[in-house]
């Protein structure tokens, strides 16, 4: 099978009808070139889906085209919707990124500076914490710090928005919930510890009762039992679990000892999963953008590196998605 060329800098002057010198002055900024030949020139390039070559790019400008990626070593499923969010955005602005994983020492110690001062990249971009040293100003390659992700790789920052979770006991409480069982994702956790907290505060801002925590260790069969076992006059309407793995098992829990969901027992989990839509009933549950959270850092780090500052506050990356598992309290709660 061949594979098709891709276009060069001639095939865009010969579209165009202009010189490839007249179009490697435009695609530099050069102001000299008139705006009806930049006109001609950006549809040829529009056309040709064309992207500079980043060796000739670097040979030209010497700059290299490409981006330093740090993440610290260990695994976290949103890492890949983050990092394909940060890539698709940095190949729109012509840039290639490159993953580098470090370990906690690595990252405490110089291999950032390293990667700065390596002449392979033209910033670095740590989703993790870095120590005041080791951030640079941007009369050098800048490296920026922007904190997802701890050294453990658990989500932190944005990732562990707590708002939702007020925002759901706040709806069930409308809807007249009164006593709830939270199962967190995993005791320690930071965006779990954060959730926690967010319960345990509306639950007593609003008068709520809590039924007690479980420790659901992203475990679906922690959370089966959980529901299944409670008392056979436990008055709990409302379960709020700390991902749609959890909230899944608590569904089961429910069936199993036939409860109905959402007529007997609401339902709730977070980041949300392509399943959880096709479940029955449906689940409710809080979807995170962590593609969106990706494209709007690699801008960020454009932003440094053309001098800018970086943000101060980003928007919420969070919503909830209202679905089929929760609802109104029973008419009669299983009271003692």
């Amino acid at each position: 099978m061949t594979t098709a060329r891709r276009p060069t800098i001639r095939d865009v002057a010969r579209l165009a009808g202009v010189s490839h010198q007249t179009v490697s002055r435009h695609l530099r900024g050069d102001p000299t070139v008139s705006p009806m030949l930049s006109s001609h020139i950006d549809v040829a390039v529009a056309q040709l889906d064309y992207r500079p070559s980043l060796v000739a790019r670097a040979m030209r400008n010497r700059s290299t085209g490409r981006l330093a990626l740090v993440l610290p070593t260990g695994n976290a499923t949103s890492s890949v919707q983050l990092l394909s969010g940060v890539s698709d955005a940095a190949q729109q602005e012509g840039f290639a990124v490159e993953v580098v994983s470090l370990a906690a020492a690595e990252l405490h110690g110089g291999r950032v500076a390293d990667l700065a001062d390596s002449g392979l990249y033209e910033a670095v971009l740590a989703l993790t914490d870095l120590p005041e040293a080791h951030r640079r100003r941007t009369d050098a390659v800048p490296v920026i710090s922007a904190p997802v992700y701890d050294e453990q790789m658990r989500g932190i920052g944005p990732l562990s928005e707590a708002t939702r979770m007020s925002e759901l006991v706040t709806r069930l409480a409308a809807q007249g919930h009164r006593d709830l069982l939270h199962i967190m994702a995993e005791r320690g956790h930071p965006a779990s510890t954060r959730r926690l907290e967010a319960f345990e505060r509306t639950t007593r801002d609003l008068s709520l009762r809590s039924a007690g925590i479980v420790d659901g260790r992203w475990d679906a069969e922690i959370a089966r039992r959980a529901v299944r076992d409670l008392p056979a006059d436990s008055p709990v309407t409302a379960v709020l679990a700390g991902d749609d793995t959890l909230a899944a098992g608590a569904v089961r829990g429910a069936t199993e000892r036939g409860w109905r969901v959402p007529e007997d027992l609401s339902v709730t989990g977070w980041d949300t999963q392509p399943l959880s839509a096709a479940m029955i009933p449906s689940l409710t549950s809080v979807a995170i953008d962590h593609h969106r959270l990706g494209a709007e850092l690699l801008q960020e780090l454009l932003q440094v590196m053309g001098g800018g500052a970086p943000a101060m506050d980003r928007p919420s990356i969070t919503r909830i998605l209202w679905r089929e598992s929760t609802g109104p309290a029973p008419d009669r709660a299983r009271h003692p």
